[in-house]
């Protein structure tokens, strides 16, 4: 893939006819019911000639799908490389521990399990088995440190009733990009981000043990620094909730995110269907979208449609840069499509998160930044990441997965034709991949 300037021309040329053939198909959608203008502003060609809605080579954030209302991106937006976690504003629990194992659970605020989906309420939803994951390591891949990380796990898993997990019992590690315990990096602004990592994985996988690994800063070569030193040090799966839109910078990095008997996971990204994110279009990364998930009375209890909502809408899109696997058909792109697969991304449908290092203390957050490490997890605890090094064995196995039917993530508000690209259709589509975990069949 490095340096194949033939093989990407040929991809961008192809992946433009793409762009042409969905706006064609918008605009005429547009024209017979009489709206907009006869032209479509939903999808373009990017600098890069990738099919986006997006004007250039930068990604779009949540102010492009219009007005914000109770979700804000939880990360600084960088140069490079952003965190995928959208947090709502208007949901403010409090700090410590809640429920049961409540110090002062006689009151009425301490007794009462904060807002936000559970680990018991994510276990029901996609049929997880109560145990499982021993062995495993999950690794989050950071940016900068959370001094607090640890004790606010704590908090997180005393008020569900999950195990202890601390350095002292070797359930928790944290190191810096060498792999080292100090010194620590700076501070980066990823305290929410390392939280809900951290919150997800324990939610699906409460025997796991957990790694966090602090990348010193938000550069593209930082971040594969920490990924080697996550597979160095043992992971069996490694979480990826960042991205930035695929370019040729991102070939040096590649290799970093492949490694013999680790599954590998990324966030697709926040901004709905337009230019893919790396690290999540590499072959060897299993990308993960985003559904809203709810109850319903149907046979599962639960129903979830692709993710678009106030503030973002799960990333999906058709790379110009990396060559399409042998084990993904999907007819209408010719590179990797991202996703693969999918879970709950949905800020307004979203877990429950703890975080006191940025006086935030009992939040909800989305995003696919919560997605990649749930599923980080639920690989976990099938127990088996060495068949996992790209996302064929999930391809192969699709039958464990719920069918995502409903709901697109075109930032724009359109529908893209109905193109799967950006439609969540019966089998595969990009926005929610193959489907989400039932049970753990698929992994």
């Amino acid at each position: 893939m490095k340096g194949n300037f033939r093989m990407r021309t040929g991809l961008v040329g192809l992946v433009a006819a793409v762009a042409v053939a969905v706006t064609a198909t918008v605009t005429t959608a547009a024209a017979s019911t009489g709206t907009g203008t006869g032209t479509s502003t939903s999808t373009s060609t990017s600098t890069g000639g990738v099919a986006a809605a997006v004007l250039d080579g930068t990604s779009v954030g949540p102010a492009a799908h219009g007005p914000v209302t109770n979700v804000r991106a939880a990360c600084p937006v960088t140069t490079q490389v952003r965190c995928f976690a959208e947090m709502r504003t208007d949901v403010h629990g409090g700090f410590g521990v809640r429920g049961a194992a409540a110090a002062h659970a006689h009151t009425k605020a301490a007794a009462a399990l904060p807002d936000g989906l559970s680990p018991a309420t994510l276990h029901s939803a996609y049929r997880l088995p109560t145990d499982g994951g021993r062995g495993q390591t999950v690794a989050v891949v950071d940016a900068g440190d959370d001094a607090t990380a640890e004790a606010d796990l704590a908090v997180y898993r005393s008020t569900y009733g999950l195990p202890a997990c601390t350095t002292a019992n070797g359930c928790f590690t944290k190191v810096n990009q060498s792999g080292n315990a100090s010194p620590l990096p700076p501070e980066q602004g990823w305290g929410v981000e390392i939280s809900l990592d951290l919150d997800m994985v324990s939610a699906a996988c409460p025997d796991c043990r957990i790694l966090l690994v602090e990348a010193s800063d938000t550069e593209f070569a930082s971040f594969a620094t920490a990924e080697n030193t996550a597979a160095r040090l043992g992971a069996t799966e490694i979480s990826n909730s960042y991205g930035g839109t695929e370019q040729e910078a991102m070939d040096p990095y590649i290799s970093a995110y492949s490694h013999a008997g680790v599954a590998i996971v990324a966030s697709s990204g926040d901004e709905g269907f337009g230019i893919p994110n790396f690290p999540a279009v590499f072959p060897s990364v299993i990308a993960v979208g985003g559904t809203s998930l709810s109850p319903s009375t149907g046979s599962r209890g639960w129903t979830e449609s692709a993710w678009n909502s106030d503030g973002g809408a799960g990333g999906s899109g058709c790379s110009a840069y990396i060559a399409k696997p042998a084990w993904q058909t999907d007819p209408n792109c010719p590179g990797r499509t991202v996703a693969d697969v999918s879970a709950d991304a949905d800020p307004n449908t979203g877990p429950a998160v703890y975080d006191a290092h940025d006086g935030d203390g009992w939040i909800v957050v989305g995003g696919t930044s919560a997605s990649s490490p749930f599923i980080a997890g639920v690989i976990a605890l099938a127990g088996n990441p060495s068949e996992l090094a790209n996302a064929s064995y999930v391809y192969a196995h699709s039958a464990g997965l719920n069918d995502v039917v409903g709901g697109n993530n075109d930032f724009a508000g359109g529908d893209c034709g109905g193109d799967y690209l950006c439609n969540a259709v019966p089998g595969y589509d990009a926005p929610s991949g193959l489907g989400t975990p039932d049970g753990v069949g698929a992994f």
